[in-house]
């Protein structure tokens, strides 16, 4: 019975992630990290030195004004302020991406297009 192929053993080589495929997970990853459809996602890959710039609009959800004004602690509830989310998504869009494709990410430029006001569900 022979030994499964370890990357030591198999000798120099290199993995190329197309632009396509590096562009849908991209896509998942933001959608996942901001909680929307990843057809609501769009990306843009930009050279910056041998480092990828990933350009990235999408939409957000928030709760309504007159919720937050209503309970202060429903912001909280919701994950914090838009600027406090985008940061945290951007974030976890540049290190989620770098473990999963290998690529060095010099930067992430997330691009919010739309807000969705979405009501606080309550526990019953």
């Amino acid at each position: 019975m022979s030994s499964p192929l370890t990357a030591e053993a198999a000798g120099p080589g290199r993995t190329r992630i197309t632009a396509r495929a590096l562009d849908r997970v991209v896509s998942a990853v933001t959608a996942e990290a901001l909680g929307v459809d990843r057809a609501k996602v769009s990306v843009d890959l930009e050279d910056d030195g041998g480092a990828l710039t990933l350009i990235v609009r999408a939409p957000i959800h928030i709760i309504s004004l007159e919720r937050s004004m209503a309970d202060p602690g429903a912001v909280t509830r919701a994950g914090g302020s838009v600027i406090s989310r985008a940061a945290r998504a951007q974030e976890t869009i540049r290190t989620r991406i770098q473990s999963l494709t290998g690529s060095n990410i010099s930067r992430v430029q997330l691009r919010l297009t739309s807000a969705h006001i979405t009501q606080e569900r309550r526990v019953t």
